[in-house]
């Protein structure tokens, strides 16, 4: 650049002794020429250095490393080893819940189409042996095994209807049923069964299937984590709003998802009351992400067994965080693919650290889905 300037002022000298008129103006473009020069060289500098120092390596505190589900730091013993999906049980009578505020990432989605379609949570965890008490556990149904295998997960519930039996001859699929403790809490049978120190350890000693990833873990991160230092912000994306209320077309428990700006995060309520958890402090359930898919189901017989058609392309949903909500499509080609999210430039949505809440909606109910 600097050479090419040289010679441009060389040419013009020479055009001066034409006219001594003409030889000022161009001086002074060439001038003005040389100083735009400068400026660039010192914008493009300064955009070097910002992307040096975005490629600092983070260094990792001794002895842990960012969860694969949360971004958060966790114990690097816990690195290899897969997450378990918990059936547990939404009606009323269930409650209260015990270690979900511990989970990672928690999916709810309709369970029947009858009984007012009651909705059923999977819970996601990682380091299952720190919680004390989880569930309770209830039956799984074919959707779970379509979802779970996408984590590598391993699911744990008790039974299900025949549906399931040909998705647990997958070879991908990996779960224990009916293999926890019962609680003694006053409530009938199927209210009774949760996870408690040491079963997972016996399910593992009884059974061949594997604590650690295996053949068919995921080759590649399952959510695109933005940096604790520069979180996600929404408001500039296509089609953002403000979102301090998640209310969900679940008519039987009503759910409900309320922004706390102090915490960042989006608490859950149902049946009209906080979801607290007894076993973590009485914590109310809370989320940094919410991901909220339109999706169709079909029905599989009259007692409101159903399948959610979780495999698709191109589908609406939202992704709300920081209480803001923008649109997104979402895909999943097969049971061990990840489900990506892309935003309405087609690009893949960058979420941020913390747990994660994924609703299925309905495609019947969509426009009863209430953000605001």
């Amino acid at each position: 650049m600097k050479k090419h300037v040289k010679w441009l002022l060389l040419t013009l000298s020479l055009v001066c002794l034409a006219g001594t008129a003409g030889c000022a103006s161009s001086e002074k473009e060439a001038a003005a020429v040389d100083s735009f020069s400068t400026e660039d060289e010192v914008v493009a500098e300064e955009a070097e250095t910002e992307e040096q120092e975005e490629e600092v390596e983070e260094i990792a505190p001794e002895g842990m490393y960012r969860s694969e589900l949360t971004n958060e730091w966790i114990s690097e013993d816990l690195k290899d080893q897969r997450p378990i999906a918990v059936m547990v049980d939404n009606e009323k009578t269930a409650l209260p819940h015990y270690g979900l505020t511990q989970a990672d990432i928690i999916y709810e989605m309709m369970n029947s189409t009858q009984n007012g379609q009651i909705t059923r949570f999977m819970v996601l965890v990682k380091d299952y042996d720190s919680i004390d008490q989880l569930g309770s556990v209830r039956s799984v149904r074919p959707t779970n095994l379509m979802i779970a295998p996408e984590w590598n997960a391993i699911v744990c519930h008790d039974g299900g209807p025949f549906y399931i039996n040909s998705f647990l001859q997958n070879a991908y699929v990996d779960h224990f049923s009916g293999t926890f403790s019962r609680v003694n809490n006053g409530k009938p049978r199927e209210f009774t069964e949760y996870i408690l120190p040491g079963d997972m350890e016996d399910n593992f000693k009884n059974s061949s299937v594997d604590r650690n990833y295996n053949e068919y873990a995921p080759t590649e991160p399952h959510f695109e984590f933005a940096s604790e230092n520069s979180p996600v912000d929404l408001s500039g994306e296509a089609g953002s709003r403000a979102c301090t209320l998640v209310d969900l077309p679940f008519p039987h428990n009503g759910s409900e998802l309320n922004y706390d700006e102090a915490s960042g995060t989006y608490l859950y309520s149902e049946y009209g009351s906080p979801h607290r958890d007894p076993g973590n402090n009485n914590e109310q359930l809370a989320f940094k992400n919410v991901i909220l898919q339109k999706m169709s189901y079909s029905q599989l017989d009259d007692h409101g067994y159903m399948v959610w058609n979780c495999l698709a392309t191109g589908m609406e949903g939202y992704y709300i965080t920081n209480g803001q909500a923008i649109p997104i499509t979402w895909s999943k080609i097969s049971d061990t693919e990840r489900t990506i999210y892309y935003d309405m430039t087609g690009d893949e949505i960058t979420i941020n650290t913390g747990k994660t809440y994924i609703g299925f909606v309905g495609d019947d109910v969509w426009d009863e889905l209430v953000i605001e």
